[in-house]
């Protein structure tokens, strides 16, 4: 079979270093009985050890022309089951419930991906992804710091996130020209009432719009300065100084106080 030479367009870049490979799967702990989904198995780096765990993996491949590459490297094991199509549209609730997600996620998309997700929270138990280390620390930063934004706060509104290790760029072919960072995301509740999401997003997305204006300036046409002070929250400071739980608050205080 011709080799396949990883595609630009979707973002691949191939796993192949071997104690990576068993790092990420001591991680994941598979275990047989369980709904293993990977997202862009590739050539199978992972899916093989998958398969050896669990006994049964579904994967999810947008790309047709690594599916002959990818069976012939598991040997055509009974257990997989693969899925042409693009993770971005695919409806992960028809596959069953307590899924535990997996796999080394395409850095072009990999944001869009994780809220894809995460709307079907309700059927995902956890999810373990490479990801561009520069995201993971963008997921898990503290409030002040450099990296925390508006994908930190969205993302604490909807899963727990824990960085578990790094990655340099030679553990891949081709090698990207960033480090990665294998990431798990633990779906659950926000640990604060948040009485509307789409609006407490939409207090997120104007209050990191512009980093450099206050919040009363970045808000101003959402919410006034009296309703800042009366969430609590001083208007003349920055989003990034704010805990995710404030963002509810300011979000409540658009929506007016509870019936």
């Amino acid at each position: 079979m011709p080799a396949h030479f990883a595609k630009k367009r979707f973002g691949q870049h191939f796993l192949h270093d071997a104690h990576v490979i068993a790092k990420i799967i001591r991680f994941i702990a598979p275990k047989s009985g369980e709904t293993l989904i990977e997202i862009g198995p590739g050539l199978g780096a992972l899916t093989n050890p998958l398969l050896d765990a669990a006994g049964a993996l579904q994967v999810v491949e947008l790309d047709r022309d690594v599916i002959p590459h990818l069976l012939q490297t598991c040997t055509n094991h009974p257990g997989l089951k693969i899925h042409q199509a693009d993770a971005l549209e695919f409806d992960f609730r028809a596959l069953g419930s307590k899924l535990r997600l997996c796999g080394n996620l395409p850095y072009n998309i990999s944001t869009p991906l994780l809220f894809h997700l995460l709307e079907q929270s309700d059927a995902i138990t956890d999810m373990h992804f490479m990801l561009q280390k520069e995201v993971v620390e963008r997921i898990c930063a503290a409030p002040g710091s450099e990296h925390y934004g508006r994908l930190t706060v969205a993302l604490f509104a909807r899963a727990e996130a824990r960085k578990l290790f790094e990655i340099g760029p030679g553990a891949f072919r081709p090698p990207p020209q960033v480090d990665s960072a294998v990431v798990r995301l633990t779906p659950r509740p926000a640990p604060f009432p948040i009485a509307d999401l789409a609006r407490f997003d939409a207090v997120v997305k104007y209050a990191f719009g512009q980093r450099r204006k206050t919040l009363g300036n970045a808000l101003k046409s959402l919410i006034t300065a009296d309703q800042i002070r009366a969430a609590g929250i001083d208007p003349i400071v920055r989003a990034e100084q704010l805990p995710p739980e404030a963002f509810a608050r300011l979000a409540q205080q658009i929506l007016g106080p509870p019936a």
